[in-house]
């Protein structure tokens, strides 16, 4: 396997039940000689956490720190009591530690907001991409919604009075942008362009002979 590939990506198409998105990300360093056996366990895992209530999608990114594998797996979860309910189920417990052999520094989570999860499969590195950076993305993304969803949506809003409504149609809009935005787009961008998101100074500076 090539150095920092996203191993698995999984998402649901579900949207979420409150306006709160939390992303846990979860890092495991590889002992030597352990990546198979993990790798065979990390699918079990996602496959469970797959079908639990409130999760929304998993990224498995796999890079280098102090030269052994680091897998950083980001699930993104409709709120924070969905992803605790996850954290403390006996079924992530005792995969964990079953897990335990094989992680070089246990099992290390931790959790971000909504505002962050965009970027969260990147979490792997040193430092967060330059915000720079993240615009620069953002706006690759943003843009051509702008554009093009009130065009798409122009015909159906003036087929109907209440449709055609200011707030109405703004509105219609605007949750169109939003869940193309955070559902597709941007985690498909941010898997695009992650060696340029990543291609700072203090990345590099990270690579297998300085830890990741």
């Amino acid at each position: 396997m090539s150095e920092s590939p996203i191993l698995e990506s999984t998402t649901k198409p579900a949207m979420p039940s409150s306006d709160e998105i939390v992303t846990l990300v979860v890092k495991h360093r590889i002992k030597a000689g352990q990546d198979g056996a993990y790798e065979a366990w990390l699918r079990r895992i996602v496959s469970v956490a797959g079908q639990w209530p409130g999760h929304l999608g998993v990224d498995v990114v796999r890079g280098k720190q102090g030269g052994l594998s680091l897998f950083t797996c980001v699930l993104r979860f409709c709120s924070t009591e969905a992803m605790q309910r996850w954290l403390d189920s006996s079924e992530r417990r005792e995969l964990v530690e079953e897990a335990a052999p094989l992680l070089a520094d246990g099992d290390q989570t931790e959790v971000a907001s909504h505002k962050e999860f965009w970027f969260a499969p990147l979490a792997d590195a040193a430092t967060p991409p330059p915000r720079w950076k993240q615009s620069v993305v953002t706006l690759l993304v943003i843009l051509p919604h702008t554009l093009l969803v009130p065009l798409l949506w122009g015909p159906l809003l003036q087929l109907n009075a209440f449709l055609s409504n200011y707030v109405v149609a703004t509105f219609l809009i605007t949750v169109t942008i939003v869940l193309s935005v955070v559902y597709v787009c941007m985690p498909l961008a941010t898997r695009l362009f992650a060696p340029w998101l990543e291609a700072s100074k203090a990345h590099e500076h990270l690579e297998p002979d300085h830890g990741q």
